[in-house]
């Protein structure tokens, strides 16, 4: 019998990475406050806070392990400067950006395998943030100009942006080791932001 719809290939790295996170990811958003009655504007503040103690750290991480593939343009997906103009924008004072706690506990980026996982969980995360910048623009007025710039980082750009990143770990040759890297490190990066979160207590 004819097949009625073409079948999409799914690169083995990926069927893996959502196997291999989708559980954390599932418990991680549902523990994420955006939805919830609680949040005001200084929770959503608080909640930025705790995001750039981890993307700051993460992101130095990242471009100090040497371990970004070479055809890999990482600046453009580099988000800790949208996140400092949010919080600026939001009302905190310079000395006070300073001074926020930053997360030390961190994946291990010691290959490109584990580089492309962190960045799994971050695009991923950037992905998302298009249905969490309208909950926040309904519910607290703010959007890109007022200090949410940072849910909308690639605006109409962030399904391509997606897309592009898919189609270049998909299309990266791995063996069986290094796709287990690729998972690992993604498994980490949400395990550690979950971590990093709860103790800046701005879970629900």
């Amino acid at each position: 019998m004819q097949a009625t719809a073409r079948e999409v290939f799914v690169p083995p790295v990926l069927q893996d990475l959502r196997t291999g996170t989708a559980e954390l990811h599932i418990a991680l958003e549902k523990r994420l406050p955006f939805f919830s009655d609680s949040l005001d504007l200084s929770a959503f503040e608080r909640l930025m806070r705790a995001y750039y103690g981890f993307y700051l750290p993460l992101e130095s991480a990242l471009q100090d392990s040497e371990a970004v593939p070479a055809d890999f343009d990482l600046n453009p997906r580099l988000k800790v400067s949208t996140l400092r103009s949010d919080l600026l924008t939001l009302g905190l004072s310079v000395e006070a950006l300073e001074r926020l706690p930053l997360c030390r506990q961190l994946p291990v980026i010691d290959s490109a395998a584990a580089c492309l996982g962190v960045l799994y969980v971050l695009e991923g995360a950037t992905l998302g943030g298009q249905i969490l910048r309208r909950e926040i623009a309904a519910r607290l007025s703010l959007d890109g100009q007022n200090g949410a710039a940072f849910l909308d980082i690639y605006g109409a750009a962030t399904g391509r942006r997606w897309r592009d990143f898919i189609d270049y770990l998909g299309s990266r040759s791995m063996d069986a080791a290094e796709r287990e890297a690729v998972v690992t490190a993604a498994h980490t990066t949400f395990s550690c932001f979950e971590r990093w979160l709860e103790s800046q207590e701005v879970l629900v």
